[in-house]
């Protein structure tokens, strides 16, 4: 909290700064609810992207003319592109980092669910003759189950078997993992073929987190050969070798259940406190903050429109200068209270 010292200090030292005069009010910095105009940007980014924390370098720096520093606050009053609404976020001078960085797959490192999974699964119900279509809105329903297994069974449950499935219950049970399997070839086969490209920035985050010796994994419902291939096929052997996969049945309980959250911490030997994910959903948000960890999200094509109230930060994706959002630097800004509540 600014004391009304320090805001009078801020006032006069803006007024001297020659034809470039910035305006900003103690209680809508701060403040935790955004402006209605801009209800897209999150409560948390806000905050961080107006405020450099540089506690490491403001004793040895000069301040440029352009701005000037009070306190923990450094203002600068360079000229606003108003056209840009989604503001960046970084932390310079960190030299805090996550010890892990944790990745959903499926609308975090590629936007798959649209254009890959579901066709994937209506190609594989047409060859099998099931009669059975999943269509862009139904699939977004449906997604809201974790688990393609998972979600085939409760559609099949709600809407009635296909005439031509088992009715014992085991029988099902394999019925069900014979669709999948299908599936994933399909899917995989789509990857292979390159057909779906990375989300912008997640390349650049995980050279990053990698240069920084972070630990990075890929933590996943989708089935592990499925999610294996996008990272070998799409982010490339060299880092796909440093990366380590929990995907599909390694956990019992799949997302929002931190099962998998959790495992991944307990194996590459970090303390979940220590860890920042990178989800797309709010199953995957759910299952990150019962892990006890931080996690930002990043909106994908079914979770644009989602609540993530809970999220430590809200982008609509990582990005690559110049349109980058976010960095590792601000992944490990998050793990310090300061930057959130």
């Amino acid at each position: 909290m600014i004391n009304p010292c320090m805001q009078m200090q801020v006032k006069a030292m803006a007024m001297a700064t020659a034809n470039s005069l910035i305006s900003i009010s103690t209680t809508s910095l701060l403040s935790r609810t955004p402006s209605p105009h801009h209800h897209h940007q999150p409560k948390t980014t806000t905050l961080n992207s107006l405020l450099k924390h540089n506690k490491d370098h403001h004793q040895q720096q000069t301040t440029p003319p352009s701005s000037f520093t009070v306190g923990a606050l450094k203002i600068s009053t360079p000229s606003i592109r108003r056209r840009r609404l989604i503001c960046s976020a970084s932390a310079s001078s960190s030299s805090t980092f996550p010890s892990a960085l944790l990745f959903d797959c499926d609308g975090v490192l590629v936007d798959t669910e649209k254009d890959g999974h579901r066709i994937s699964f209506n190609d594989t119900f047409q060859e099998k003759e099931l009669g059975v279509t999943w269509d862009v809105e139904l699939y977004g329903e449906l997604l809201k189950i974790g688990g393609g297994k998972e979600r085939m069974t409760a559609y099949f449950n709600k809407t009635g078997w296909p005439a031509n499935a088992p009715t014992g219950e085991q029988e099902r049970k394999d019925f069900i993992a014979s669709l999948h399997k299908r599936k994933t070839e399909l899917f995989m086969a789509l990857i292979e073929k390159k057909l779906l490209p990375l989300r912008p920035g997640v390349a650049k985050l995980i050279d990053q987190a990698l240069a920084q010796g972070v630990n990075v994994a890929v933590c996943s419902t989708s089935n592990e050969k499925a999610v294996s291939a996008i990272v070998s096929f799409l982010l490339g052997p060299e880092r796909a070798e440093k990366i380590q996969i929990f995907a599909g049945d390694v956990v019992p309980r799949k997302k929002p259940d931190p099962a998998i959250y959790l495992l991944a911490a307990s194996t590459l030997g970090v303390e979940p406190s220590r860890c920042v994910v990178v989800e797309d959903s709010n199953i995957g948000l759910a299952a990150a903050k019962a892990a006890g960890m931080k996690c930002i999200v990043t909106k994908s094509g079914y979770t644009a429109d989602e609540d993530f109230l809970n999220a430590d930060a809200v982008f609509d994706f990582i990005g690559d200068p110049p349109e980058e959002r976010f960095d590792l630097a601000f992944c490990g800004s998050l793990l310090e209270k300061q930057y959130v509540s």
